[in-house]
């Protein structure tokens, strides 16, 4: 798999703030990157996934079907790298219940991680699956 072939750039100014992050973080935020993207993919009732910068950061929208809350990617002050979700869903907490213990939460808006290796696409799958659907019905 190669994350940057599979989704190239459309963005350059994304493309550059990638290039920005430190490269043991872009690592695993191009492995983050890549996830959504596909798990979009393969959910039609989302539309199309925009890729744009908010506050400088990689964010992935869903503004034509407004089915999802916006996700981010970064780096917090801490170290490491995150994916971050609006701290005003239950988008954070509903993973960190399902999956207890298994991941560093911060409150209700990030997942943080140190390594690459700590994505596990399955568990981390769910998170995603659910920021991109958010505000559609359930069931």
């Amino acid at each position: 798999m190669d994350v940057v072939t599979d989704h190239p750039f459309a963005d350059p100014a994304v493309a550059a703030a990638f290039q920005a992050f430190e490269p043991d973080a872009r690592a695993g935020l191009m492995e983050l990157r890549h996830l959504i993207l596909t798990i979009a993919a393969e959910l039609p009732r989302v539309g199309s996934v925009e890729e744009c910068l908010k506050w400088g950061q990689p964010a992935y929208l869903t503004p034509k079907s407004k089915a999802g809350s916006t996700l981010r990617l970064g780096v917090p002050k801490t170290g490491g790298f995150a994916l971050y979700a609006h701290c005003q869903t239950s988008i954070i907490r509903d993973f960190a219940e399902a999956f207890p213990g298994q991941d560093q939460i911060e409150g209700n808006r990030a997942v943080l991680f140190q390594r690459a290796e700590q994505i596990t696409p399955a568990r981390h799958g769910v998170l995603i699956r659910h920021a991109l659907t958010y505000h559609l019905p359930q069931g």
